[in-house]
């Protein structure tokens, strides 16, 4: 006779996780200084790392290649040049961007910009000059890749 003794079955555990269990992946934290509401600085600004402006600054922000935000509490006093610049504040002063200037809906800038891209949306305000620069090596990509192609098929 067949007899069911449960005592002595193992347990059953799927190899697999549960599909309803989310899966926590571990993301490295973002290094980004912040100047917080109520600091306000006078003087040079620049560092290694992002930066994210909450308070009042005035004088210059150098972060050549980082991104550079302006929060919507956010006063600057300064030139900034940066590798990106975003503005959700309001921002007098020149911008000079190695990618791209960000102005928010929020956003306010008065003064020039000099960038190899430009975003403003709706409701942002923008007084004073803009100048594009596209990237150079975009351009040397762009004109070299013909001219690799045509000595490569004439050494056939």
């Amino acid at each position: 006779m067949l007899q069911s003794n449960d005592a002595t079955k193992p347990s059953f555990t799927p190899s697999t996780p549960n599909q309803l269990t989310p899966v926590k992946t571990m993301t490295s934290p973002i290094e980004q200084a912040t100047i917080g509401r109520t600091v306000v600085i006078k003087g040079e600004i620049s560092g290694n790392e992002s930066l994210y402006i909450d308070g009042r600054v005035e004088g210059s922000v150098t972060f050549k290649d980082h991104r550079v935000t302006v929060g919507r509490n956010g006063v600057v006093q300064a030139n900034i040049s940066a590798r990106e610049v975003v503005i959700m504040g309001k921002v007098t002063g020149n911008v000079e961007c190695s990618d791209r200037v960000d102005i928010r809906s929020e956003g306010t800038l008065t003064g020039d910009v000099v960038s190899a891209r430009i975003s403003v949306e709706d409701g942002a305000m923008l007084r004073g000059s803009v100048q594009l620069n596209p990237t150079e090596q975009k351009q040397d990509k762009s004109h070299d890749a013909p001219k690799a192609m045509a000595a490569a098929a004439g050494k056939n």
